[in-house]
């Protein structure tokens, strides 16, 4: 027996905890409402029974530029066409990189990019980000239709940003949402974030 199984057994704690590294991160999701880029006031509430995915984005962020070289606009068309809510949410703070003056500003870059969100919602305040413990661009959080947080963290298991490397990365957003409509449990709930910090506005 290891040392951790011994501690884990020590302090009561089943030995399946082991195996479920996420287990402090599976919580109800923090509600929340935002205005969206048209300028229409969204809630998390109105999702209610569907699955959700929230993604931090930082136009800016080196590692977003990576996934949004067709990576992330493969995964929210696959999302959405399978019925998921796709929010993507901009916290970053005025005057900081990545924040967007005005929701025609967010859909010029969407437009650009040929970004495929439900909606992008604004959050200048870092209201949401805060609820949420946001760190990085992306963070990405799956939320079940009971409106549990089942996944939570990085996009895939390679954190870098370099576009060459996503070929051989394991998605887990897509490996969380197969696990949600499978109605399996998600196998791996937590990765730790990469990417650049959110750009939270000053103290």
């Amino acid at each position: 027996m290891s040392k951790i199984t011994r501690r884990l057994v020590a302090a009561g704690l089943p030995l399946a905890a082991l195996s479920l590294p996420g287990l402090a991160h599976a919580r109800p999701a923090p509600a929340f409402t935002a205005v969206d880029l048209d300028g229409k006031t969204r809630s998390l509430a109105e999702f209610r029974g569907k699955t959700v995915v929230l993604e931090w984005v930082n136009e800016g962020c080196p590692y977003v530029k990576k996934h949004y070289s067709g990576n992330m606009q493969g995964l929210q068309q696959a999302a959405t066409a399978d019925g998921v809510v796709w929010l993507s949410i901009v916290s970053s703070a005025p005057g900081k990189q990545g924040h967007f003056a005005d929701g025609k500003a967010a859909r010029t870059w969407m437009t650009a990019r040929g970004a495929k969100p439900t909606t992008l919602l604004l959050d200048p305040d870092g209201v949401v980000a805060t609820a949420y413990k946001a760190k990085t661009t992306p963070h990405m959080f799956v939320i079940d239709k009971a409106g549990t947080v089942v996944y939570e963290g990085a996009i895939d298991d390679i954190p870098s940003n370099k576009v060459e490397d996503l070929p051989r990365a394991k998605n887990l957003v897509a490996a969380a949402l197969a696990d949600v409509k499978a109605g399996r449990k998600v196998a791996t709930p937590y990765v730790q974030p990469y990417g650049c910090a959110v750009k939270y506005k000053d103290a």
